[in-house]
Parts: C-alpha cells; structure tokens; sequence
C-alpha cells in the first residue's frame, strides 16, 4: 500500500487537543483545558444567519469574502489601529487560525523561518510546517509577565529569518505587550525587512489596558492583522476570522491559496459575523466583565494556597506553576485522580515548563472547583516529594 506523507508525520500534535480527546472520555471531568467561551452567540448574529438560510443566502461567496463584511471590517480595523484600510486589503477566513495559515503559505518560501514567542500556541508551528518553512522562538519569561524583551527578539533573527509573529493580548500567557515594546517590534521588523503577523483574536478581552495593535506603528504595509469572532462574539463553531492585509500582492495570493483550500468562508458565517459586528456589543463588555471577575478569584485562590501563576492582562488563560517539569504526566495524573483537565506546558514550548494553562472561560464554579483539586494536587505531590527525599536521605545515613 502506498505510504503516509512523512512530512505530516513531521507535525507535532497539539497536546491541548490530546488532552481534551482524553477528558471527553471521562463523564466526571472539568474542562479547564479549552479556550472556548461559556457565553452563548449573540442573538442578532444567530437570527442573521437564520434569516440568510430561510432567504436561500447560502451558495458560495468570493474566496476573499462578501463584499459588504469587508467594509464592515475595513472600517473596524481603520478605528482599532489608526491606519487606514482598504476593504480591497481583507481577506474573510475560516477562523483566524486559517488566516494565518494562508498567511505563512503565501509569504514564506520553504526554508524560510517565522519567529514565534516562547511559550508559544502550537497551531502556529503546525502552519508554518504545512507551509514548509522552519520555526524559530524569542522568550519570554514569567518574571516578567511572559512580555517579551525586544533585544531577545532581535538576537533569534537569522539569516534565513522572514516573518516575526506577535500575539497580544497572548494565547496561552494572557500577556498585553505595552505599546512601547509594539513600537519596538515593528522598528526590528523594518530594520531587518520581515513580514510581522500580529494574532489579536483577543484584540477585545482586556483587563488593565485597551487593546494596541503593532499596525498602529506600521508606515510601509508589512504588519498583517488577524482576528476571530470565535473568542469576542463566544462563536467557536462558526469559524469564522479575518485578515487584514495591507500589501496588495500579499491579499491577492492569500485569497487565491483559499480558492484551493476552503474555497470559501462559510457564507452563513459571514452573514452572522455581519450581524454581530454591527449589532449592539453589550454581551461583549458582559463577557470581559466576566471574565475579569473569574481572573481575579482564580488569582486569589491560587495565591491563598501557595501556589505561583502569572497574573494574565487580557485573554482568558491563566498560567500556573505546579512545580513539576513534566507537565504531561502532571495533567494525566489530575484527569485520572481528580477528574479536572488542564493543558499541560510541554505543548506551548521550553518557557511554559512547569506550568499548565487554565481557560478562564470555563462557568465560575467549575473554574474554581478545579483550581481547587488542582491545588490539592500540587500538595500531594509536594508531600510525596518530600516523603521521598526523607527516605533517601534515611538510606545515605
């Protein structure tokens, strides 16, 4: 029989779906490990998508999206950076995920190398190895709430290096880059002629600032914006995101790479995410309310029971120290001994070791039932530790 490609063998998995898979196996389990939103869709965008299909609205669109969600988002992405945006420039994806995709395949040749930060959110290798280019990282480091250093930026570039990812508010950390070190990042991207694809699918959930945009700095079109209705309008299966794309060539390829792909968004999608953008935004500031809420319980438990996490800015993760390097064998372990499922560190990079990452969207009382038998779980451990270095040390004396 004819083989498997072994370039797809060559595709890590992400562990945060490995994880899941397992969880949905167990009937008792709390769900801490997905980013998925426990608010409903609006009802406007559920009543527009439900008017498209009674209308017959449901045959094909352009591959770059319907015209009149594009100038929705033109203007909506013009008012968040301050640059202008021609609708020309947007590309309307299956989530925001595919457009980074399409994104990598159309800018980077294989070889070439995208600069990811570390931690990092896995999907983003997958794409850049569909693409066939090579992944390189830049740190960033808790004690500093994971925002990264623009010098370390500048020290990963490498010959071969062609783009530089940024993500804030920052999935998995939650970190909000502070406009000066945005700054700074697009300076090093013309300074070393790099594309910079900013993923702000949280661009809405904030805590302690408002939203920046890397475009807000961009003077010659090499910043790519790309975000979601998935994380604002609580629309995960809808998949449905967007690209702004201020370099002509770069959308025009973009939206052709989609032709032979996902020939196009879901038009019921668009005519939802139509409604939901124009629509009243109420349930979207009820939400980060919500959210910000669930952080600060969570931060508060966690720090009552001795336990170190990094404080998130925006997004809804919360990173936790569970002061064991084998951040796999620690999220079996809590799934099978107390039916609570995290994603494990290892998955988002060198730089998340020790830690899981929690999804704050989960309801406010499983959130902290879990925190709680997470914590209880670093305590048993702690004692079987210690329980272990005491008989060690009984043996050498």
């Amino acid at each position: 029989m004819p083989q498997t490609s072994t370039s797809a063998d060559l595709i890590p998995r992400s562990g945060i779906r490995a994880l899941m898979e397992l969880a949905l196996l167990d009937p008792l389990a709390l769900h801490l490990e997905i980013g998925e939103p426990d608010a409903y869709a609006p009802a406007h965008a559920v009543a527009a998508a439900a008017a498209a299909c009674r209308a017959g609205l449901t045959g094909y669109t352009s591959s770059q999206g319907m015209p009149e969600l594009r100038e929705v988002v033109a203007t909506h992405v013009a008012a968040t950076t301050g640059r202008a945006c021609d609708p020309e420039h947007v590309v309307i994806t299956h989530g925001a995920m595919n457009g980074l995709s399409l994104a990598m395949g159309a800018l980077l040749s294989p070889g070439e190398q995208i600069l990811l930060p570390d931690p990092e959110f896995p999907n983003w290798r997958m794409a850049a190895m569909i693409a066939g280019a090579t992944v390189g990282t830049y740190p960033t480091r808790p004690e500093a709430g994971f925002v990264p250093v623009p010098a370390d930026v500048e020290a990963a570039i490498t010959p071969a290096t062609r783009a530089l990812l940024v993500c804030s508010p920052n999935n998995p950390t939650g970190a909000m880059y502070p406009a000066e070190v945005l700054e700074a990042l697009v300076d090093i991207a013309v300074r070393h002629d790099l594309w910079l694809l900013s993923d702000e699918c949280y661009d809405a959930i904030t805590f302690d600032a408002p939203h920046v945009s890397p475009r807000t700095f961009d003077t010659d079109d090499r910043v790519l914006v790309f975000r979601s209705m998935s994380k604002t309008y609580a629309m995960t299966g809808w998949r449905l995101g967007y690209a702004a794309v201020p370099d002509t060539a770069a959308a025009e390829l973009m939206a052709h790479l989609a032709e032979g792909t996902v020939a196009c968004p879901s038009t019921v999608s668009q005519h939802a995410a139509l409604a939901a953008m124009t629509g009243p935004q109420d349930e979207v500031a009820v939400a980060v309310e919500s959210y910000r809420e669930r952080r600060d319980a969570a931060t508060s438990l966690l720090e009552a029971r001795g336990i170190a996490c990094v404080r998130p800015a925006g997004a809804f993760y919360l990173m936790v120290d569970v002061e064991d390097e084998d951040t796999d064998a620690f999220a079996l372990r809590l799934l099978e001994r107390r039916h609570v499922a995290v994603a494990p560190g290892s998955t988002f990079g060198p730089r998340a070791a020790g830690m899981v990452r929690v999804a704050l969207a989960a309801e406010r009382p499983e959130l902290l039932e879990g925190l709680t038998r997470l914590a209880d779980q670093v305590e048993e451990d702690r004692a079987a530790r210690a329980a272990a270095a005491q008989v060690t040390v009984g043996r050498s004396a």
